[in-house]
């Protein structure tokens, strides 16, 4: 009896690593729309203004800082991709936000997905990498002030 109990506990620990990564894949999706609805949602503020590299604010740009980073995960299990990766991404956001305030800035501009320190840069859309168990954003980014 024994032995059975420290097999299966044996098979489950060795078998866990692969469960969570067994789905891992990366996923491409729309950015603006997770801005524009969390902005609606009140969740990020509207006067800070969110620009993917390849979207350049109008105006004179004073960057307060030119290396941001975010690393956010949220819980996937049993969530469609979409879903989970607009709210990790959201939680990103909200990370540059509050960085943002912080060195008064009212722009985070030059984003880009950093997942793994691999650079994805599109103008429209984000980077995010699906588990079994875990989704996950990165973003590097630059602070400014554009007036």
């Amino acid at each position: 009896m024994k032995a059975t109990s420290l097999g299966l506990a044996a098979l489950v620990l060795f078998a866990a690593p692969a469960l969570s990564m067994a789905a891992d894949k990366v996923v491409h999706l729309p950015f603006a729309q997770v801005v524009a609805q969390a902005q609606k949602d009140g969740r990020l503020d509207p006067n800070i203004k969110f620009y993917l590299a390849g979207n350049a604010p109008s105006g004179t740009v004073n960057v307060v800082n030119d290396n941001v980073t975010t690393n956010r995960k949220t819980n996937a299990f049993g969530k469609k991709d979409q879903v989970t990766c607009d709210w990790v991404l959201e939680s990103a956001l909200i990370a540059l936000q509050d960085d943002a305030k912080a060195a008064g800035a009212n722009a985070v501009i030059d984003i880009v997905s950093n997942y793994n320190d691999v650079v994805y840069s599109d103008a429209s859309n984000y980077e995010c990498h699906v588990g079994f168990l875990m989704s996950g954003v990165q973003l590097k980014a630059k602070l400014a002030k554009v007036q």
